[in-house]
Formats: structure tokens, C-alpha cells, sequence
């Protein structure tokens, strides 16, 4: 008995590691991805999977698989990697967790089908292709972020969703780790809990609440360190396409955008905004100046006179005048323009964002600035917002929109502009030189050029999810 599984497991293991060389020989980029990964079999499965730690397989699928065609081993080991370089398992904290397992999985078989690699390459039915047709009406980079959103929005039927399974789905994902199956560890404990609660003192159940809570706490912070360790897996693996040659890069297809949104940092849309920020007196109470022993002092010894008042002024940092250029060349979407403009006004219009007096300049530009709509108190956004048409639709030239802005600083129209957000996809001609104010280009992760960024502009790449959640992307 102990003989034949050492031979299922062998088998399983050189069936893998002949994978593991193919892809590698054909796709360089993946060697560190490649080697953190393990193997190990288990038979309470009927294929394959990973827990983003090792490759769990049962030997009988592996071999099955191998013998029809090595193809399909070799896409089942690239689908399960592209998993944890996405970090997929975990991400799918607070989501229906049949329908993202879907989009996950449709993400990365629609990946590997257009990657041009021999090693991988298999015809794509018409089935999945109609699905991507689908969702590329909706999304130019098909993300399980992306996905999953579309899923809810326009939920499949049973049968949709059967058929759907049948063309994608590739490897068991029972090893992630979810909420429900910590609800379920919780509630087998609490039952256990139950069961002996005659025989234990509220002592021990004290004990064993906080071990299952120190377990809980354990399991999180493992979960956290495998996150960051495939974080740091991809990040390797996007400079190690950036080195690639043009050839090889075009045979990874569209991996190298995916592997971008991937690594890309997380960044509070609020917190960015600060950096456009002036710090200037504002009227209002100076409550950490306020000294209340000698103000009841004054008080209670001459009636109705303290003897220190709060201060009428503190200084506060908020912003004061902010442009906003938006690019309506043909390539950008008023559907977009429209949502990041409102997730931009919701911030500013809080109080303890931007100062009573404001002075925000909406731009519309594609090779001319065609409008210029300023906003000075939250009335003004709501009737422009109301009103909202772009202008313009012709080609892209970002130069003639610093050069009205800076024609407004030299008129004294901005006086202490800190600085200028441009949202466009990136595809048009730069400034050469820096202006004296801070630069942001914004750009829609599902279509935009950030190559010829200059070095001197932040980044802030974002999707439509981050636009609702008030959340963008940040890259220096």
C-alpha cells in the first residue's frame, strides 16, 4: 500500500515537473512564480488545485490529462499560477462566492487562449469566445474584479451558468480561503462547545475562546503573508516583462496589462487630494488652543468675563484652487468622465476638505481647450454636473491645456494653484517642461498609455469600482 502510493505520488510529481519545465523554457518571466510553488497529493479531490502555497493534485486526474494531451496539463499549471499572481483566493472576502470563482476563472483561461505560446495552445470554442465577446462589450481588460461585476449586474441562469462552468472552470478551488468557510469552522466549534458545555466551567470555555480567537488571529496573519509574498511574486514578474524582448512580450499577449492592474498600489483618492492642499487661517474655533482652567477661572471670580477667549482663527490646510482638465478626444468615455467627476465633487464638497471660497477650473481639451466651467461653492457643482456635455471629440494634444493654465496663473485667475488633474487615457503628445504646480494624470485601468508619462507627473491609474468606492491607484 505505502509502495503504490510513493509511485502515485512520483507519477503526479514528474507529471508536473515536466509541465513546470515546458513553461518555463517558453515563458521565462516565470521562473520565480514558477518555484513557489509545491506539490503534494490528495485524493479527498478529483482533479486540481492550489491553496497559493502548493499544487494539490490527484495523481489519477494528472495522468488522464497527460496521456490525452500535455497541453491541458500545462494550462491547468499556468491557470492555477496565475491564481495566486493575481491573488485571487484572496479576494473573495464579501462576494457570492459561486460567482466569483467564475470570474476568476474566466479571467485567466481568457489570458492563456490568447497567449501565442505551442505549449499552451488549444482552439477556443465558440462557446467561450461568445462570453468574451460578451464581456468585452462591457470592459476592455477582462479582470475578475471586472468580471464579477458584470456577473451581478446580469446575472446567468442556472443553465448559463452550468454551461459557463463546463468551458472554465480548470481546478477545485476548495482550498481558498473564504468567509463562509470560517463561519462554518466557528459554528462546528461552537456546537462542539455545546455539546460538552455540561462538563466544562465557564473557565474552560474562557480558555478555548481565546485559543479559537489567537487561532483566528493566526490564520489572518498567515493569510496576509501569503498575499504580500505573491505581491511581491508579481511585481518580480512585471519587471521581468518589462525586460523581455518585443517578440516575447507580444507572445504573453495582454498578460503584461493584467500583470500592471495586478501589482498596481492602492491609494485613498481623499489622502491624494491633499497634496494639491494650503495651509492659510480659516475662522473658526481653535479648539486645541482653548484653555479651560482659565477660562472658568475668569468666570467663576468676575461673573460673565474669562479671562482668555478661544482663539477666532486657526490655521488649517485644505484645498483652496484645483484645475481639472478633461480630455474628450475621441478615445475617452463621458460615462467615465461623468463618474470621475462626481467621485472628485463628493470629496470636495466636505467641509474639512476644501475652504468656504473655492476656485476649481473644469477644462475640456482634446487638441484645444474648448471650455472652461468654474466652480466656486457646491451650488456650482451641482449645476454643472446637471448640465454636464463634453465638447470637443477631435485629437489629442495635452500642451494647449498647461498653456491656458498657465496663461490663468500669469492673469492672476489661480493664485495659489497647487495643482492640476488630468484624466485621459494617455495617448497624446506631453510638455516638455514641468509647470510650477503638481501634475496628476489619470487614466482608466481598461484603456490607457502611460508609457510616456513624464517623470515628473504622478500616476493614478483607476477602475470603474474604484471611481464608486472613492478609491484610485497610485504610481510615482
Amino acid at each position: 500500500m505505502h509502495e503504490m502510493k510513493e509511485k502515485l505520488i512520483k507519477a503526479g510529481t514528474d507529471i508536473l515537473n515536466a509541465s513546470k519545465t515546458e513553461l518555463y523554457v517558453s515563458m521565462r518571466f516565470l521562473d520565480i512564480a514558477l518555484n513557489s510553488l509545491g506539490y503534494e497529493m490528495d485524493l479527498s479531490m478529483k482533479t486540481i488545485g492550489t491553496d497559493s502555497q502548493k499544487i494539490r493534485f490527484n495523481p489519477r486526474y494528472l495522468i488522464e490529462n497527460y496521456q490525452n494531451d500535455s497541453v491541458l496539463v500545462n494550462r491547468a499549471y499556468l491557470h492555477m499560477l496565475l491564481h495566486c499572481v493575481f491573488r485571487h483566493m484572496f479576494h473573495n472576502r464579501d462576494k457570492d462566492e459561486d460567482v466569483w470563482n467564475l470570474s476568476c476563472d474566466i479571467a485567466v483561461t481568457a489570458i492563456i487562449d490568447q497567449m501565442n505560446y505551442r505549449c499552451i495552445r488549444l482552439v477556443v470554442p465558440d462557446e467561450r469566445q461568445a462570453m468574451y465577446d460578451r464581456l468585452k462589450s462591457e470592459m476592455k481588460v477582462l479582470t475578475a474584479e471586472g468580471i464579477y461585476k458584470s456577473l451581478t449586474k446580469r446575472p446567468l441562469t442556472w443553465l448559463e451558468m452550468e454551461a459557463a462552468k463546463r468551458q472554465f472552470v480548470v481546478d477545485d478551488h476548495v482550498f481558498w480561503d473564504s468567509e463562509q468557510e470560517d463561519q462554518k469552522d466557528g459554528d462546528g466549534r461552537n456546537d462542539q462547545n455545546q455539546n460538552n458545555e455540561d462538563n466544562q466551567d465557564d473557565e474552560n470555555n474562557d480558555q478555548n475562546d481565546q485559543n479559537n480567537n489567537r487561532q483566528k488571529e493566526q490564520k489572518e496573519q498567515e493569510r496576509k503573508e501569503q498575499e504580500k509574498q505573491w505581491q511581491e511574486i508579481s511585481e518580480k514578474m512585471r519587471t521581468n516583462m518589462e525586460t523581455c524582448s518585443k517578440d516575447a512580450a507580444e507572445m504573453a499577449g495582454d498578460l503584461y496589462d493584467y500583470i500592471k492592474i495586478a501589482t498596481r498600489e492602492r491609494y485613498d483618492y481623499k489622502r491624494f487630494l491633499q497634496k494639491f492642499t494650503t495651509l492659510r487661517e480659516e475662522i473658526r474655533l481653535d479648539l486645541d488652543s482653548y484653555d479651560y482652567i482659565y477660562y472658568t477661572y475668569g468666570l467663576n471670580h468676575y461673573g460673565n468675563m474669562p479671562l482668555i477667549e478661544a482663539l477666532e482663527y486657526k490655521e488649517v490646510r485644505k484645498v483652496e484652487e484645483l484645475a481639472i482638465v478633461i480630455d474628450t478626444s475621441e478615445s475617452c468615455s463621458g460615462e467615465y468622465v461623468r463618474r470621475f467627476l462626481e467621485e472628485t465633487f463628493s470629496i470636495l464638497m466636505n467641509k474639512d476638505n476644501f475652504f468656504r471660497k473655492m476656485n476649481v477650473h473644469i477644462i475640456q481639451c482634446d487638441a484645444r481647450a474648448q471650455q472652461d466651467d468654474v466652480i466656486t461653492c457646491e451650488d456650482d457643482m451641482k449645476r454643472y454636473m446637471e448640465n454636464f456635455k463634453l465638447i470637443g471629440f477631435g485629437g489629442t494634444d495635452f500642451r494647449p491645456a498647461f498653456e491656458y493654465v498657465n496663461e490663468l496663473c500669469r492673469k492672476k485667475v489661480f493664485r495659489h494653484l497647487k495643482g492640476l488633474l488630468y484624466f485621459t487615457d494617455g495617448y497624446g503628445t506631453y510638455p516638455a517642461r514641468r509647470p510650477d504646480y503638481d501634475v496628476a494624470f489619470v487614466f482608466l485601468e481598461e484603456s490607457y498609455n502611460d508609457r510616456h508619462v513624464p517623470p515628473w507627473a504622478i500616476k493614478l491609474i483607476l477602475g470603474p469600482e474604484d471611481i464608486q468606492m472613492g478609491g484610485l491607484d497610485h504610481e510615482h
